[in-house]
């Protein structure tokens, strides 16, 4: 293979499970692993890591170890939060775990062996995946979705989850996307060619090698298929149990950057590049098991639509606090240029059965594949809190006992009923909601609301001081 993948099986399985420091020296010695690399994904789901030598990894694994907190002091660009003395009010407030405050001390932090994989990419080269500790787990995506798991198992349920992405790709490179000013680039294929065998047959290697080295990495891909629009792609990455199903969305994200840019190509996940195309999602497909009978919680043989009382209850709290979390989900200024009509996106906070125009979908798939499909998602989000937000949604369904709205079975954006639910239209009124969610509070705790909202409303700062090319074409010459 050109891409220097390894086989699947040098990636510890389930039933190979490594649990301590003496099992993974030995995992270490037996697969011949050189090199050791750590990575923890910040608030905008951006892996921030680094190599490390071996004595530093079994530290690591048996104490924990310091990750400079600034990771979790700056946005997706390495500015750090610093908001104007004129925001006044509640905004740029509740930023307080990372600052010149903290003096951007260490953190502690602590890695999962359960993320173990290798990295297919880089020869003899392991992966693990971290999250932080003490007062710093308050903010930390990653501890955000485990506490929330936590509550689903509490509740007698595990999670069985899903995420699917579309990317477009260009024949670009950091340096020439820059160079032009993100205009005018060279799409990896060109025209609207959706499911196309043509495209994926012409360009049969690269599809063959991006599925053996996402296989490799433990992030096996059930379908990958051409999108509409010039050089758009969507992968559905196969299913898995609670954190491991974040863990690998967050690891086909930021991989699939790693192998475009490894072939000289560009992969982007914004929700909306360009005004000519459709955006970009990032859907989710969820269920519950019940623990105790191991069965899909959601599958009621005979019941309307094969619903359970679980999943109508489950799917009325995704709709009834869908507006109140949407800044987990919808968390960049360019994710809400994504939910407009026509645009394969939701506008409002509705379910329908097999309705692609709703923000959420009912699949009735049987007993082993009942599911919701939380369609609200952008392919940007962090995928940790989208799952977050779309699980505990969901479980407050359950305990408030909710029922659900009118079901959609037509135009999502047209029938009355589906609009009754509108969704907030831009970050700062999203980030307003979810600052003074009651909800949000109780589920995720007061510190990470107020720092979530803080650094929600760094973004729309940031944004408003930006002169773009709209205001340009506008307002230069007539005004």
């Amino acid at each position: 293979m050109t891409t220097g993948s390894t086989d699947s099986e040098t990636t510890p399985q389930a039933e190979d499970k490594i649990t301590n420091v003496q099992e993974l020296d030995e995992w270490i010695d037996r697969e011949g692993i050189r090199f050791f690399k750590v990575g923890i994904f910040d608030i905008d789901g951006v892996m921030r890591g680094k190599y490390i030598n071996r004595e530093k990894l079994r530290s690591a694994v048996d104490k924990g170890f310091g990750f400079c907190d600034v990771v979790l002091g700056w946005d997706s660009q390495d500015e750090l939060y610093a908001f104007d003395a004129q925001a006044g009010g509640a905004r740029g407030k509740g930023i307080e775990v990372s600052g010149w405050h903290t003096g951007y001390s260490d953190a502690t932090a602590r890695l999962d062996l359960a993320s173990l994989r290798r990295i297919p990419l880089e020869e003899d080269t392991l992966l693990l995946i971290g999250g932080f500790q003490g007062a710093h787990a308050d903010v930390c995506p990653r501890t955000i979705l485990t506490r929330t798991l936590d509550k689903a198992r509490e509740m007698g349920f595990e999670v069985d989850a899903a995420f699917e992405y579309e990317f477009f790709l260009f024949d670009e490179t950091p340096e020439s996307v820059r160079e032009k000013g993100y205009r005018n680039l060279q799409h990896f294929t060109p025209g609207m060619f959706g499911y196309s065998v043509l495209r994926n047959s012409v360009h049969a290697e690269f599809y063959h090698d991006l599925l053996d080295v996402m296989e490799d990495f433990n992030c096996a891909i059930e379908g990958l298929h051409t999108e509409t629009g010039p050089g758009c792609i969507e992968a559905a990455i196969r299913y898995a149990r609670g954190l491991e199903a974040a863990d690998r969305a967050s690891i086909f994200k930021t991989f699939m950057k790693v192998f475009a840019q490894r072939a000289d190509l560009m992969a982007t996940f914004m929700a909306k590049w360009s005004n000519d195309y459709p955006g970009q999602s990032g859907h989710l497909h969820i269920s519950l098991c019940d623990i105790k009978s191991g069965k899909n919680a959601f599958y009621a043989e005979g019941s309307e639509f094969n619903m359970s009382e679980t999943m109508r209850h489950f799917i009325a709290g995704q709709v009834r606090y869908m507006p109140e979390l949407l800044a987990m989900v919808c968390s960049t200024i360019n994710s809400y240029r994504r939910l407009v009509p026509g645009m394969w996106a939701p506008t409002a906070a509705n379910w329908g059965v097999e309705n692609r125009t709703t923000s959420v979908r009912v699949i009735p798939a049987g007993a082993k594949a009942q599911r919701s499909e939380y369609r609200i998602a952008p392919a940007d989000a962090n995928p940790y809190l989208a799952q977050a937000a779309a699980l505990a949604s969901g479980l407050r369904g359950i305990e408030e006992g909710l029922e659900l709205p009118e079901v959609v079975t037509g135009n999502g954006y047209e029938e009355p009923n589906a609009l009754t639910h509108p969704l907030p239209g831009t970050l700062r009124e999203a980030s307003d909601l979810f600052r003074a969610s009651k909800v949000a509070r109780e589920e995720f705790g007061d510190v990470f609301v107020d720092h979530y909202a803080g650094t929600r409303d760094w973004e729309d700062q940031e944004f408003r001081k930006a002169v773009t090319d709209w205001d340009l074409a506008r307002y230069f010459e007539i005004i």
